[in-house]
C-alpha cells in the first residue's frame, strides 16, 4: 500500500508540475527572445538615426562622400562590441560597413522603407531598419542575433524551475510517505489483533486509528471479538450445566449397582458407573475451565500412552464379545509421541474410535490400533489408525456430524474430528486391507500453530 501511494503521488505530482512548469519555461524563453529583439531593434533605430545624419552630405550623388563613409564606419564599429549583436550597414551601392552581411531579398524589401524582423533559416533573429535620404540610395541597418544572444539567461531560469519542481516533488513524496506509513501502521495493527484472536487470545482489541474507514473496521472487529467471547462462554456454560444434570441419573445407577445381589456383577457395574462419573466430571471441569485467552499454555499429551491405556480399558469388553483388540504403539522406552491435545480430550477421541467399532460391527469382529510418529511433520505429531474387520463404509459414504447410519447420534466421530483439527491435524476415512473400515486421525505436534484445514478431512 505504501509503495502504491508513493507511485500514485509521484505520477500525479509529475503531471501537475509538467503542466505548470513547462509553460512557464516556454514563457520565460519567449520573453527573453522578445526582450533581446526589442533591444536589438532599439539599437538599430539609434544607429539608423546617426547614419542618416552622417550620410546626409552629398545625398544627390551615387555614393557617399569619403568623409561621410568614414563617419558611418566609425558609428558601425562602435555599435559592434563583445557580447553585442553583429551590426552591419548595407549601403545603396551594395557595399557593407561593419560585419559582412549578404544582400538578400529581405534587405531589398527593407530598401523600400519598411523596417521589420525575421528569423533566417540558419537560426537566430535579424532586425532590418532602412536609412533613407542618404547618398547612393537607401541604406539598411542589419542587426543579427544568434540563438545564444536571443535566449540568454533562459538556462538559469529553466534550472530554477527544475529545482522548484524537484523540491515540490520531494515534498509531495514525503507527505505521501507519511500518509502511507500511517495507513500501513493502522492496517498492520488490525492484522495483528486479528491474528491474536485467531490464536485464541479473546482479550485482544483493536485501537481505532487512521482514516475513518479503518477506524470503522477496528470498531467492528472489536464488536466481533465481544460476540465470539460471549458465544463461547455461553456454549461452555450450557455444556457444563448439561453435564451437571447427568449427575442425578448417574447417582441413581450407582445406587442400583450397589443393591445387586451378585458381588462380582455389582463390582463390575459399579466400576462402569464410576468411570461414567469421572467422564461427567471431566466434562464439567473442561467446560468450567477458563479459556486460554492469551494463547499460551498449549496442551500436550502422549498419544501412544493414551492409546495403550484406552485399549486396556476396552479389552475386557472385547473379550466378552469374542473380539480381538490389538494395539501397536511405540514402547515407553522409545520416548513419548507428543501431540497438541488435552489428555482427557485425546482419551475421549480414542474412546470414540473404539466405541464406533463396537457399535457398528458385529460381535467377533476384531480391531487394530496403530500409533506412529508423524516423521514428515517438522513440528512433530502422531498418527492413530483404527482398522476393523467389519463390513466397512458403504461406497461413497463419508460419516458426517449428526448422521451415523447406525442408529446412534453420529457425534462420536465429530469428537475425533474436533480433537484432530484443534491440534493441527485431520481425519481420513477409508477401507482396511481385510475389507473393513479404516479411520486415520493425525494430530499436530506441540509446536504446531492453529487448526489446519485439509482436503482429506471431511466437513
Amino acid at each position: 500500500m505504501r509503495r502504491s501511494i508513493l507511485l500514485v503521488t509521484a505520477a500525479t505530482t509529475a503531471l501537475v508540475l509538467a503542466a505548470l512548469l513547462v509553460p512557464l519555461s516556454l514563457l520565460a524563453r519567449s520573453h527573453a527572445a522578445d526582450r533581446a529583439t526589442a533591444d536589438a531593434t532599439s539599437r538599430a533605430h539609434s544607429l539608423a538615426t546617426g547614419l542618416g545624419q552622417a550620410l546626409a552630405e552629398g545625398s544627390g550623388s551615387r555614393s557617399p562622400a569619403p568623409a561621410a563613409r568614414r563617419a558611418a564606419a566609425t558609428l558601425v564599429t562602435s555599435a559592434n562590441g563583445p557580447g553585442l549583436p553583429l551590426t552591419s550597414v548595407i549601403l545603396g551601392d551594395g557595399s557593407v560597413l561593419g560585419s559582412p552581411a549578404p544582400v538578400t531579398d529581405a534587405v531589398r524589401l527593407a530598401r523600400y522603407g519598411r523596417a521589420f524582423t525575421y528569423e533566417p533559416s540558419g537560426g537566430g533573429r535579424t532586425v532590418l531598419v532602412p536609412v533613407q535620404g542618404v547618398a547612393g540610395g537607401t541604406a539598411v541597418v542589419h542587426v543579427a542575433l544568434s540563438d545564444e544572444q536571443l535566449y540568454a539567461g533562459t538556462l538559469a531560469s529553466s534550472l530554477a524551475f527544475a529545482g522548484i519542481g524537484a523540491g515540490l516533488m520531494l515534498l509531495g513524496l514525503l507527505f505521501a510517505d507519511r500518509l502511507g506509513a500511517r495507513l500501513v501502521r493502522s492496517t498492520r495493527r488490525l492484522a495483528a489483533v486479528a491474528d491474536r484472536l485467531a490464536g485464541g487470545d479473546l482479550t485482544a482489541r483493536a485501537e481505532p486509528s487512521g482514516p475513518p474507514e479503518l477506524r470503522l473496521v477496528a470498531r467492528q472487529l472489536n464488536h466481533l471479538a465481544e460476540r465470539i467471547h460471549g458465544f463461547l462462554t455461553a456454549e461452555r456454560e450450557n455444556a457444563a450445566d448439561l453435564a451437571h444434570r447427568l449427575r442425578t441419573p448417574v447417582a441413581a445407577l450407582r445406587l442400583d449397582a450397589e443393591g445387586l445381589r451378585d458381588p462380582a456383577e455389582a463390582e463390575r457395574i459399579a466400576a462402569d458407573v464410576a468411570a461414567l462419573e469421572r467422564s461427567v466430571d471431566d466434562v464439567i471441569r473442561t467446560a468450567r475451565k477458563p479459556l486460554r485467552e492469551d494463547g499460551s499454555g498449549l496442551p500436550r499429551a502422549d498419544l501412544a500412552a493414551v492409546t495403550r491405556a484406552r485399549a486396556d480399558f476396552w479389552l475386557p469388553l472385547a473379550e466378552d464379545q469374542g473380539r480381538t483388540l490389538e494395539c501397536a504403539a511405540p514402547a515407553p522406552g522409545d520416548g513419548p509421541v507428543l501431540v497438541r491435545a488435552d489428555e482427557a480430550e485425546l482419551a475421549a477421541a480414542v474412546d470414540a474410535l473404539i466405541g464406533n467399532v463396537f457399535d457398528h460391527t458385529p460381535e467377533g469382529a476384531g480391531m487394530r490400533l496403530t500409533v506412529a510418529r508423524a516423521a514428515d511433520r517438522v513440528s512433530g505429531g502422531g498418527l492413530l489408525t483404527v482398522d476393523d474387520d467389519g463390513p466397512g463404509f458403504p461406497d461413497g459414504h463419508v460419516p458426517a456430524r449428526g448422521r451415523s447410519g447406525g442408529g446412534s447420534t453420529g457425534l462420536g466421530l465429530d469428537i475425533v474430528r474436533r480433537a484432530a483439527r484443534e491440534s493441527g491435524g485431520a481425519v481420513e476415512f477409508g477401507g482396511a486391507a481385510g475389507g473393513g473400515a479404516r479411520i486415520t486421525a493425525s494430530f499436530g505436534g506441540v509446536a504446531a500453530r492453529g487448526p489446519v484445514e485439509t482436503a482429506a478431512a471431511p466437513a
